[in-house]
């Protein structure tokens, strides 16, 4: 096997191996996570809002481009039927994921007295598998 048909087989072709699903993911997570981590940096910072609002407008965003590339590039089976009802379901999901973002960050900020954007981070890694694992299970089986 040639090196382009082993990243053919990581980065193009439809998969259902969890490796791939896992590499697909955490590099969609990366780029989804940019943009959290960005938005809410500019939130924050530039339009002053408070860092948890911030927070939840970045994390929305961040999971609706990360529910666009789960159906097009990381995930090549569905476990539901109505585009509608996955999308919820993955919003729920992403709830639960906000809730837990919003609880760490406010931890390790107010707590543990950690800068709010390095508590994003460690929120964000902690997070990002309670997503993967969730939705792989529930909505990508």
């Amino acid at each position: 096997m040639t090196l382009q048909d082993s990243v053919q087989k990581l980065f193009v072709t439809k998969s259902s191996r969890l490796g791939v699903h896992l590499l697909r993911g955490i590099f969609s997570s990366n780029i989804s996570f940019a943009l959290d981590f960005g938005l809410l940096t500019f939130l924050t910072e530039v339009v002053h809002l408070h860092y948890l609002i911030s927070n939840v407008i970045a994390f929305m965003a961040g999971t609706t481009l990360l529910y666009v590339l789960s159906i097009y590039w990381v995930f090549n089976r569905r476990s539901i039927r109505s585009k509608h009802l996955e999308y919820w379901l993955f919003i729920l999901i992403g709830a639960v994921g906000v809730g837990l973002n919003e609880s760490l960050i406010w931890f390790f900020t107010e707590k543990v007295h950690v800068y709010y954007l390095y508590s994003k981070i460690i929120a964000g890694c902690t997070v990002f598998f309670w997503n993967f694992i969730s939705r792989r299970n529930l909505l990508f089986r």
